[in-house]
């Protein structure tokens, strides 16, 4: 592990957050070589900014572009975390790309030992409700979602904000039949059938319940993790408002 290139790339976030300019990418493109330098940077930043001092995180995104493919996850910092309808019109950013997605609600406490030999479905038994989320994404580098993959992994997966709707029981579905409605201001309604990228929400579990409880120690019961999302990252701007439906579900809104 090169810590001196974790160091690098953690100041720049830091001072990124600290002075509300993004980071140039560029003298870093290098300077992190696998996806555990990538976590090791999300957790000296977290450490230096005092978002987990009470424990391990209650608020997570995971997903990844495919069941074939490596998932990444990411704590969120609790003060970007809002109940519907959220606010963002004073939070700061550069871009508002916002993610149609569903966030899981663990039921009870889970350790490493327990994680350690999940697979979906009894890590989805574990899992008690469900609510539409809307993730805002933005970035700490001028490159946006252009910059390498680990430095945007190390930007907490360009994440800006996560808005919860309403909890539901959670219950197994056919996800691939599953519809979800994105309005953002005046643009044309997104509509989406069956898209999430693993095919199920609850994909994400096991794999996400190992890399936070070996990291973070043990999550109590209440932690949420979003999952992914079901329409890419379409563009708002400031003055739109969103809303978010996945029928059946639920729905969020927000405004910027």
């Amino acid at each position: 592990m090169s810590d001196a290139g974790i160091r690098a790339v953690a100041d720049a976030l830091l001072r990124a957050r600290e002075h509300g300019r993004p980071a140039d990418a560029t003298p870093l493109i290098d300077a992190l070589a696998n996806a555990d330098e990538a976590y090791e940077v999300q957790q000296r930043v977290a450490a230096a900014l005092g978002w987990f001092a009470g424990g391990a995180p209650r608020h997570w995104k995971s997903g990844g572009p495919g069941r074939t493919q490596p998932l990444t996850h990411a704590p969120l910092p609790p003060a970007g975390v809002w109940t519907s309808p959220g606010d963002a019109t004073r939070w700061p950013m550069h871009t508002r790309l916002v993610e149609s997605e569903i966030a899981l609600r663990l039921g009870r406490a889970v350790d490493a030992a327990l994680a350690a030999d999940l697979d979906q479905s009894s890590a989805a038994a574990l899992v008690d409700a469900m609510a539409v989320s809307i993730e805002i994404v933005d970035s700490r580098w001028q490159q946006g979602l252009a910059a390498p993959a680990l430095l945007r992994l190390a930007d907490l997966a360009s994440h800006a904000a996560l808005v919860l709707g309403e909890w539901v029981p959670y219950a197994p579905r056919d996800w691939s039949a599953q519809e979800c409605r994105l309005v953002i201001g005046a643009q044309a309604p997104l509509m989406r059938r069956g898209t999430h990228s693993c095919g199920d929400p609850a994909f994400v579990l096991p794999d996400w319940l190992r890399h936070a409880s070996v990291r973070h120690g043990t999550l109590p019961a209440g932690t949420v993790v979003s999952t992914g999302t079901w329409a890419g990252a379409p563009a708002a701007t400031p003055g739109d408002a969103v809303r978010l439906e996945f029928p059946g579900i639920g729905m969020a809104s927000t405004h910027f």
